[in-house]
């Protein structure tokens, strides 16, 4: 890359479902969010096996039936149809795969069992980090999402799921699932200097994603345009 050019980079912290619920933070909202910043591609939670189905699927019939990517109202009813429109790229960035959920899934289940005072301390933050999120404002707003408070809370409330449990789920455990993410990010960031990137997942990764970036010196990390 030249010297002095940077990547502008902008983690969208999405809800998946609850877009489709929310008034404050309701698909239109998210549609204009990715319309403000115009970008050249959008980094997506959607495995890379799962990618090409889904874009072929919506280009022969409008509608997304693959499993994974149909769940994802971000993508099916507002990633898609703009792409049409916009021209930006859709990138899949999900280190998910079938294997590693069922994997996790099972080992959880099992963890429950013989490590129960475990999973009481694990919940327990969990919901502490629910309720603290509550306390800076409505946890669906984007205005809440989107700022360094509200990563804080999920960095606190995940680790004792990461920290006690790393040992027993492996690959799918928090830190873990988020160094696969990363990867396939980092590589799709690395792909296009000076372009303007876009990255959507769930929100409660973002503040794995924003500590990196801020480490790197070839990205000028935005921040995330809010409707008025």
């Amino acid at each position: 890359m030249a010297a002095g050019v940077q990547t502008e980079v902008a983690v969208i912290g999405t809800m998946h479902s609850g877009h489709r619920s929310s008034d404050v933070y309701s698909l239109a909202v998210l549609e204009q969010m990715i319309r403000d910043l115009d970008p050249n591609a959008v980094l997506v939670e959607i495995p890379p096996a799962r990618l090409a189905a889904a874009a072929a699927q919506f280009a022969a019939t409008g509608e997304i039936t693959e499993p994974r990517v149909r769940v994802f109202p971000e993508y099916t009813d507002v990633l898609f149809p703009l792409q049409a429109e916009l021209g930006f790229e859709i990138v899949a960035c999900a280190g998910w795969t079938e294997e590693m959920n069922n994997e996790r899934r099972a080992k959880m289940q099992v963890l429950r069992t013989e490590r129960p005072e475990e999973s009481t301390r694990i919940n327990e933050a969990q919901n502490a980090a629910g309720k603290a999120h509550a306390e800076l404002g409505d946890p669906n707003d984007p205005r809440v999402i989107h700022t360094v408070a509200y990563d804080e809370i999920v960095r606190t409330g995940m680790t004792p799921y990461d920290e006690l449990w790393n040992d027993g789920i492996g690959l799918g455990v928090w830190t873990n699932i988020n160094i696969a993410h990363w990867s396939l990010l980092e590589e799709a960031i690395d792909a296009r200097p000076g372009q303007r990137v876009v990255i959507t997942f769930g929100s409660w990764h973002k503040h794995w994603f924003n500590d990196r970036l801020r480490e790197r010196e070839d990205v000028r990390l935005l921040v995330v345009p809010m409707m008025k």
